[in-house]
Formats: structure tokens, C-alpha cells, sequence
């Protein structure tokens, strides 16, 4: 039994842009962003129970509307305004290991081979239509089916073509993604292609929190009994869902609320055009569920709050977020200048709603309790932190960091300890060399190496050597065709032995977990050098994020190495922790590396099919205590990690026209690959390539 919907304490944003996507999916759908355990997956769910039901054509696959039928609808054609069913919408979740065939379907394969029917069975997409399609971790949904969502949601439209089998079909659904920035983040490109977002946290308040508790434990104790308590709130939302839908037609956008919308997006500098249409479309859906037929101001405000969060961020390490003031006088500014000033109560005003009988979301006599926001709420953080990181967007070239002098000091053994240095602000990020683990792997689905596994690209046929999970079907029906006359088959489809079946082989790419072990000894010498040194690591932290990798922070300084950030998937926490990072000090470089394998070991014994890729950024000096054998040290230590097969990059920071080629050695001692500094822009590489056809 569904958790009601109107029962959700606080969570007045995300509540609210569920509901103007349920009045208007046009909106493009919502993405959840929060930490765990904030009740994300709760609402959702929950939100199925308060959308009107639907009719549908009887025996119809793709529930097609019996007052307007899809013209194109496979199971088709439908007679317009025949006599249709009626059913709840439904809620259909798409778990993160689906594949594509799943999704949006196939040929069904029963019939090809037993009829010789080119026969389509329908997927997610088609059982989701006129419904909710929720995907749960949405971030760590592979790429190209986080493409086919929202295609399909933008279009109202799937199309399949795949395996012999063209088909058209209506898949219009509401589209709520939810994630865990902590995992990892979503491709700005498709970040964008969601309508609205919502960043959610669990309240701060203690009398908010007790009442969660409350509430849940009422609910476990008796489902139906607690579900039963809120019917009635529940029919009342479901219909002023219907309500708002059947205004939504009639709500009118004048020129004076567009221009506030597009002077709103200009003021926040968001790329391209989707952000105004999807304010425009927030706002009238919010008109409309408000019970109003014209767009004002207040409806400007909540949309923009709701769809450009997430549209303003400039590379992957800018925090989601508006600042308020900009908002405002974007709004104010672009006011006609006949228009009164908005009420003093403002966005939130509780005397500002559609009517006096629109439903309450408290306890049953409760008044005290949250409601249903039917005007901008407060609740969870649409606004963000509201402030800017001031990073610039990444730039090709990286001649930053090729140009930092080389510092003096410290770390030579025997001599008086440097002091340590404020953090040095890192250059720009650029553009970095393809780095990649050698051979095929199996792990998770990424961009860096090359890997079989289930999702990827068909690169051939082979015999199965146990289950077939992934039939290869021309393969199989050419296996199977010159032997139909001797074993008697004469009609159409084929007669199928085990023999002749064949596994598909698929070819994708793979996410790997990149270690990052940065020297942060006074050996790497000035402010400047150790900004160059900073901007390289962060580009790599930038190509490391669009290649879904896992990412790990160990630093060294001083009299040890410091896990500084432990595997995981949050980028940002690591460019973050990076910044912090001061200089100074000797240069322990054994104790890296013996860090280095130590966090190997330990993430091999937890994903064992996430292939290693350590990025090592030093100058190749290992200095420490008076008399130790600091180089010996830090060679056993390379020879521990080329022992146990991890690949290697060497980054050499070495600067100056004296090179002792000491980061050299340590590539040689890991078995991997050193490049200097300058090296690691891929534009240095295309400008070698350039340089040499010029001269021929």
C-alpha cells in the first residue's frame, strides 16, 4: 500500500513541481536532487494515487485515449469516441540495470521464430504512457537510455527502429528522475533536459521531524486505516489536478509576464532557449493550478525558481542555485510600468490561493500542520546556497599549466623543514589527453575503457557456452536457415535446434576508478607552479566527471599522505577538497604510494569489476627524515602496485631548464605511462600534429 500523498511532511517544492507537471507534462518532468533518506522515493510513488484516472481503448497496449485515438498506434487503428475502460495512471519505475530493448522495446522473438511474424513488444516507455515514469538514481542510469527518456518525453512521441522493426507510438508521461549528488552527477547536456529541479533536505526543525516519525509509524502500524484517514484529502487534490487541467487551455500568457520570463532567464545567463520555454510552461501551470486564467507576476517567481537552478551552472563544479536579489530585479525591471507592485504578502501569502475550498494538507484537524503549496512554498532549498564559485568554464589550451616557474625550498633531506603555504588558487581548466586502462574490462557502464558487458554496441556472434542472455538474431536465423529443408520445415518461420543459437557480443565502454596521489611537498615549488599543478588535476577531476568514473583524492606532504577524499563519485567534493589543499613541507612519496595501494586494495574487495587508474602528480623527489632511504623507499612502493597490475599515469611537474627526470623513473618503477605537465592538454598533442603537416 502507496504512502497518501498529501500525508508528505514539508517537502513543499518538490510536492509542488510534481503537481504542475501532473497538470501540464508539457512542463518536461522533474529531477530530485538530495541526500538520502529526505522521503524522495516516498512522494513519487506517492503521487500516482492523486492523478485522475484514465480511459483507455479496451485490449490497447499503448492506452491509447478513446476520444482521441493515436492514428499511428501499433495496435491500431482505434475507432474515435468508442467505448473505452477506465483505469488508475499508472506509475512505472525503470530500474538502473535495464536495457535498451527493455525501454523501449523489440521484436518479439517468440513470434519471429515460431510464425514469421515481425510482431513488436512494447517496453517502458509505451506502459508508462499517459502515466508516470520514474527512475529511481537517475544519475547512475547509463547515458544513452537517459537520451531515449527524454527524447521521448520531449516529443510525446517513441519511435524504434531496431532489429527490423520500425514503430511509431505516444509515449507522453511525466518524467521525475531522483539522485543523490553524493553518487555523482548528471551530464550537464542532460541536467538540462529536465524540466524542473528540486533540491530536497530532511527539515532541521525538531517538531517537523517528530511529526515525519509520527506519521510513519502510524502508517506502518495500519496502512489502511491511516490511508483511509487522508481519502478524503486525497480525491481533493486529485480533483483539482482535473480542475487545472481542464483551465489549462484557457490560462493566458500576456506580453507583460513573457517578458518578465525572458528578462528573468537573460538576467541568469542560461544557455539557449529550453529554460524560457520551460519557465513559460511552469507559470501557466501554476496559473492554472492556482485556479487563475491569467499569468502573473507570483507565477513567474515560482517557475523560475523551479526550472533555472540547475540551468545556470557553467561546468560541473558550480553548486545548483539563483540569488534571490537577481530574481527580483530581473522581475522588477522587466514590470510594465502601469502594473501595481505585488501584494505585501508575497510569494507564500496563505490568503493567496485558488479559493477557501481547496484542500489541506495538515492532519486531519490539524491547522497547525504543512500544507499542500498551491502558491510558492518554502520547505526544501529551490534557491540553492545562491552563490556563485567564480570558476570559469573550462577553456582548450591549459598554457597555465606549462608556464609556472619552478619554486625554491624546500624538502631536500637533511635541510630545515619548509613552511607551509596558504592554498594556491588553481588556473583554468583545459581540455586533458585521453587516459585510459588497457585491455577490455566488465565494469560499470562509463566512458574511459573498453568493456563487454550487456549494454555497448553488437560487434559480433559467438556460440553460447551456458544461457543465452542476449540472443543475436540474424546470427541465429543464418545458423539456422540451410538446415529448414532437411529437418522438414516448409511453412513459414524456422525450426529451430540449440545449436543453432547465438549469443550477441557487445562492445560499450566503461566508468574506472581514478586515484588521483598529488604531491603537495615544498618541492613543487611556488604559488604559480602549484596553481599550474592545481588547474591540471582539476581538469582531470572535469574529464574523469564526463566519463562517469569513480574518483579518489590522496595527498602527501610533510611526514605522511592523507586519504583527503575516499572513492566515490562527487567530483565536486573533490575539486573542492583540492582547492583547501595547502603546500609545504618534505616530500614522503613512499607513504603516497603505499596509500595509494592500500585504498586500491580495499576498493578491489568492494567492486571488484571497477578497473584502477592511479594518476600520480609529482615532481619525482622523495625526501623525508634524516637518513632514510627515501628513492629506495618510494621504488618498493612503485614495485607493490605494478606487482598487483594497476595502471598507471605519471604526471611530471618537473619545470625549468635543468630536468633530473626523477618522475621519469617512478613511471618506469609503476609500469606506467609519464607525461610532463605540458603534455597532458590534448591541444598540445593537436598542435604537434598540426605542426608537423605545415612542415611537410
Amino acid at each position: 500500500m502507496t504512502y497518501p500523498f498529501g500525508a508528505v511532511v514539508g517537502m513543499d517544492d518538490l510536492r509542488l513541481a510534481l503537481l504542475l507537471n501532473a497538470v501540464s507534462p508539457a512542463v518536461g518532468g522533474v529531477l530530485v536532487r538530495g541526500e538520502k533518506g529526505t522521503a524522495k522515493s516516498t512522494t513519487v510513488r506517492a503521487l500516482a494515487a492523486v492523478l485522475p484516472p484514465v480511459d483507455v481503448v479496451p485490449g490497447c497496449r499503448f492506452a491509447c485515449d478513446p476520444a482521441a485515438p493515436d492514428p499511428a498506434c501499433p495496435d491500431g487503428p482505434h475507432d474515435a469516441g468508442a467505448r473505452g475502460t477506465r483505469r488508475p495512471a499508472r506509475l512505472v519505475e525503470l530500474p538502473v540495470g535495464a536495457s535498451e530493448d527493455r525501454v523501449v522495446g523489440s521484436l518479439d522473438l517468440e513470434r519471429a521464430l515460431t510464425e514469421g511474424v515481425k510482431a513488436f513488444e512494447p517496453g517502458l516507455l509505451a506502459a508508462a504512457h499517459r502515466g508516470v515514469l520514474y527512475v529511481d538514481e537517475v544519475n547512475l542510469l547509463h547515458d544513452h537510455l537517459v537520451d531515449l527518456l527524454l527524447d521521448a518525453a520531449a516529443l510525446g512521441t517513441a519511435y524504434v527502429e531496431r532489429e527490423g522493426v520500425s514503430v511509431r507510438h505516444a509515449a507522453r508521461f511525466l518524467l521525475v528522475g531522483t539522485m543523490n549528488p553524493e553518487e555523482g552527477e548528471l551530464r550537464p547536456q542532460l541536467l538540462d533536459r529536465f524540466g524542473l529541479t528540486v533540491e530536497v533536505a530532511a527539515p532541521r526543525d525538531p517538531g517537523v521531524r517528530a511529526e515525519v516519525v509520527r506519521r510513519r509509524f502510524a502508517f506502518d502500524a495500519d496502512p489502511a486505516g491511516f490511508t483511509a484517514a487522508w481519502a478524503d484529502e486525497e480525491a481533493g487534490l486529485a480533483r483539482r489536478i482535473a480542475d487545472a487541467r481542464a483551465r489549462l487551455p484557457h490560462v493566458v500568457l500576456g506580453d507583460g509576464a513573457l517578458r518578465q520570463v525572458t528578462a528573468v532567464c537573460a538576467a541568469f545567463d542560461v544557455d539557449g532557449l529550453r529554460a524560457d520555454l520551460v519557465t513559460a510552461r511552469a507559470a501557466v501551470a501554476h496559473a492554472a493550478w492556482s485556479g487563475r486564467e491569467e499569468v502573473t507576476e507570483d507565477d513567474v517567481r515560482v517557475a523560475a525558481r523551479l526550472a533555472l537552478p540547475h540551468r545556470r551552472r557553467r561546468n560541473p563544479f558550480d553548486a545548483p542555485g539563483l540569488d534571490d536579489e537577481t530574481l527580483e530585479q530581473a522581475l522588477t525591471d522587466a514590470r510594465p510600468d502601469d502594473d501595481p507592485p505585488p501584494p505585501e504578502g508575497g510569494p507564500g501569502d496563505p490568503d493567496d490561493g485558488p479559493d477557501d475550498d481547496s484542500p489541506d494538507d495538515g492532519v486531519p484537524g490539524d491547522p497547525d500542520a504543512p500544507g499542500i503549496p498551491g502558491d510558492p512554498g518554502t520547505g526544501s532549498n529551490v534557491h540553492g546556497s545562491g552563490a556563485d564559485t567564480g570558476e570559469k568554464p573550462p577553456v582548450p589550451g591549459g598554457g597555465a599549466a606549462t608556464t609556472a616557474p619552478r619554486g625554491e625550498g624546500g624538502g631536500r633531506a637533511g635541510s630545515a623543514p619548509a613552511p607551509e603555504r596558504a592554498a594556491a588558487a588553481p588556473s583554468d581548466p583545459f581540455r586533458t589527453r585521453r587516459l585510459e586502462v588497457p585491455g577490455i574490462g566488465a565494469g560499470a557502464a562509463g566512458r574511459r575503457s573498453r568493456a563487454r558487458s550487456e549494454r555497448g554496441r553488437v560487434v559480433g556472434a559467438t556460440r553460447p557456452t551456458g544461457t543465452v542472455t542476449r540472443l543475436h538474431l540474424p546470427g541465429t536465423v543464418l545458423a539456422a536457415a540451410p538446415h529448414q529443408v532437411a529437418r522438414g520445415r516448409t511453412g513459414p518461420g524456422l525450426r529451430l535446434e540449440r545449436g543453432d543459437l547465438r549469443q550477441a557480443s557487445l562492445e560499450g565502454r566503461e566508468g574506472n576508478l581514478v586515484l588521483f596521489v598529488v604531491d603537495a611537498s615544498g618541492s613543487m615549488g611556488s604559488r604559480a607552479r602549484m596553481a599550474a599543478v592545481k588547474g591540471a588535476v582539476l581538469s582531470l577531476l572535469l574529464d574523469a566527471y564526463q566519463r562517469r568514473d569513480k574518483v579518489g583524492l590522496i595527498t602527501f606532504r610533510g611526514t605522511g599522505a592523507d586519504l583527503a577524499l575516499p572513492p566515490t563519485w562527487s567530483v565536486e567534493a573533490a575539486a573542492a577538497r583540492l582547492r583547501e589543499l595547502p603546500t609545504g613541507g618534505r616530500t614522503p612519496l613512499a607513504a603516497g604510494l603505499l596509500r595509494a595501494h592500500d585504498t586500491l586494495r580495499v576498493e578491489r574487495l568492494r567492486d571488484p569489476r571497477r578497473r584502477p587508474l592511479l594518476v600520480v602528480v609529482t615532481d619525482g623527489r622523495a625526501t623525508g627524515a634524516r637518513g632514510g632511504d627515501h628513492v629506495g623507499e618510494a621504488r618498493r612502493a612503485a614495485g607493490l602496485l605494478a606487482a598487483a597490475g594497476t595502471a598507471g599515469v605519471v604526471v611530471d611537474c618537473e619545470s625549468g631548464p635543468v630536468r633530473l627526470g626523477l618522475a621519469a623513473r617512478l613511471g618506469t618503477a609503476l609500469g606506467a605511462r609519464t607525461l610532463r605537465l605540458e603534455e597532458l592538454a590534448a591541444e598540445a598533442l593537436a598542435a604537434t600534429v598540426r605542426g608537423a603537416r605545415e612542415a611537410a
